[in-house]
C-alpha cells in the first residue's frame, strides 16, 4: 500500500525511548474513542505490563481498543497478559501464528510498529513493548498528525481483516474515517508500506531517492546486510560526489553475526567514498534515512529479510524543517560513533576477516534458500 503525498500534516521527530515512550503513553491515556496498536515485538516484562495496564484502562472507559501483534514476535507475551487484555474488552488478534503445516509460510512476519489514537494521531518507528527498548537500545519514532493519518488507519484495517490474522476477536466493519483537517504546519508526507517480495514500494522509493540525491544521503539501520542493488546505488552516489554516510551499530549488537556479515561490504563502500560510522553508546535499533530534504522513518531495516519477507511501513516526509531536525540527530549520533576509515580497515586482523567470511557465507546461503 502506497499512500498519496499530502500536505497539511505535522511531523515531530522523537529520538530515544525516554522521549517517545512518555508521548505514546500520554496519547493512550488521552484516547476518547479508538486505539489501534500494531507491534512486532511484545514480551512480558515491565514495559509490557505498563502497556497492558494503559490499554485496559482505555477499554474500561469506553474506548474501542484493537491490538494486532505478530504471531512470532509476541510469543513471549504471557497467557496471563493476553487474558488481562481480553478481560478488559481489548480486541486482540495475531498475524500469521506459527504452523507446522506451512513451514515456508511462517517466514512472513508483521514487522510494522504503529499506534493510532482517535483517528487523528499516529506514531511509527522501530519501537516495541520490550524492556530492552527503554535503556539498552537507541530508537527513533515520529509523531504524525494531519490527513496522512487516514492512510495509516487503512493499513491497520487491511491487516486486521487479513485471512492470515487470527484471534478470538472478530473481524469488524470499518467505517469510512471522517476527513482529517489540514494543519497550518503544512508538512508534506505519505505513508508507504512493503509486503515482502510481493510489494516492495519502500525499496523502490529508497532506490529512487538514492538515484536523485544531490547533496547528502545518510542512512541508519541496525541490520546492515544490504542487497546488491542497494550497495551498487550507494557506491554510485558516493562516486558522483554525494555525501553518503552509514550510521550502523558498533560492538553492542543483539545479533553480532549479522554485524559481521554486513562488514564484509565495508571495503568496497569505503573505497568508493562512503563514510561509515559505528554507534558506540548502545545498540542503535533505529531505522531512518535522509536524502537531501526527504526523510523516511519506520520499521524497515533495508536488509534482505525486511525486503523479501516482512510486512513493513515507513513515514516519508518532504519538508526542510523536518529534514533539519533529522540531520541534527544524525550529526549528534555521528559524534557518538567511531568512524571507520579505509586505511584502518584494510589493516584489520585476520580473526575479523574470518568472522566476515564465515557469517557472510552463512548469510549468503540463507538468502539463496529464501
Amino acid at each position: 500500500m502506497r499512500g498519496r503525498w499530502q500536505g497539511g500534516n505535522r511531523f515531530t521527530l522523537l529520538p530515544e525511548g525516554k522521549r517517545f515512550l512518555p508521548e505514546l503513553f500520554a496519547a493512550i491515556e488521552s484516547a476518547q474513542r479508538t486505539l489501534y496498536l500494531e507491534l512486532y515485538l511484545m514480551e512480558s516484562g515491565t514495559l509490557a505490563t505498563r502497556m497492558v495496564d494503559a490499554l485496559r484502562a482505555a477499554a474500561r472507559r469506553g474506548v474501542t481498543v484493537r491490538v494486532l501483534l505478530d504471531g512470532y514476535g509476541s510469543m513471549k507475551l504471557s497467557h496471563a497478559d493476553r487474558q488481562r487484555l481480553r478481560d478488559a474488552g481489548v480486541a486482540l488478534r495475531f498475524f500469521n501464528p506459527l504452523s507446522w503445516h506451512r513451514l515456508g509460510g511462517n517466514l512472513s512476519r508483521d514487522h510494522r510498529k504503529l499506534l493510532v489514537v482517535d483517528d487523528r494521531l499516529a506514531f511509527t518507528g522501530g519501537f516495541g513493548a520490550v524492556d530492552a527498548f527503554v535503556d539498552a537500545w537507541y530508537e527513533v519514532a515520529v509523531r504524525i498528525e494531519g490527513p496522512v493519518v487516514a492512510d495509516w488507519i487503512g493499513l491497520f484495517a487491511q491487516l486486521w481483516e487479513s485471512p492470515l490474522t487470527r484471534g478470538r476477536a472478530a473481524r469488524c466493519r470499518w467505517p469510512e474515517p471522517a476527513p482529517i483537517a489540514a494543519l497550518p504546519d503544512d508538512m508534506r508526507g505519505r505513508m508507504i508500506s512493503g509486503r515482502g517480495h510481493r510489494y516492495q514500494a519502500i525499496r523502490l522509493s529508497l532506490h529512487q531517492r538514492i538515484a536523485t540525491a544531490e547533496r547528502r544521503l545518510w542512512l541508519c539501520t541496525p541490520y546492515f546486510v544490504p542487497t546488491f542493488s542497494l550497495r551498487r546505488r550507494l557506491v554510485r552516489a558516493a562516486r558522483l560526489g554525494v555525501d553518503v554516510r552509514l550510521l550502523l551499530p558498533g560492538s553492542r549488537h543483539d545479533h553480532p553475526g549479522i554485524r559481521y556479515a554486513g562488514q564484509r561490504f565495508y571495503a568496497r563502500l569505503l573505497r568508493a567514498g562512503v563514510r561509515i560510522y559505528e554507534f558506540q553508546p548502545t545498540f542503535i535499533h533505529a531505522k531512518f534515512v535522509l536524502a537531501d530534504d526527504w526523510t523516511s522513518i519506520g520499521s524497515c531495516n533495508f536488509d534482505h529479510w525486511s525486503l523479501q519477507w516482512n510486512l513493513e511501513a515507513n513515514q516519508e516526509v518532504e519538508d526542510v524543517r523536518f529534514a533539519r531536525d533529522v540531520a541534527a540527530l544524525f550529526e549528534r549520533n555521528f559524534a557518538a560513533s567511531e568512524e571507520i576509515h579505509w586505511a584502518q580497515w584494510r589493516r584489520r586482523p585476520w580473526m575479523q576477516r574470518c568472522r566476515e567470511w564465515v557469517f557472510g557465507t552463512l548469510n549468503g546461503w540463507m538468502t539463496r534458500l529464501r
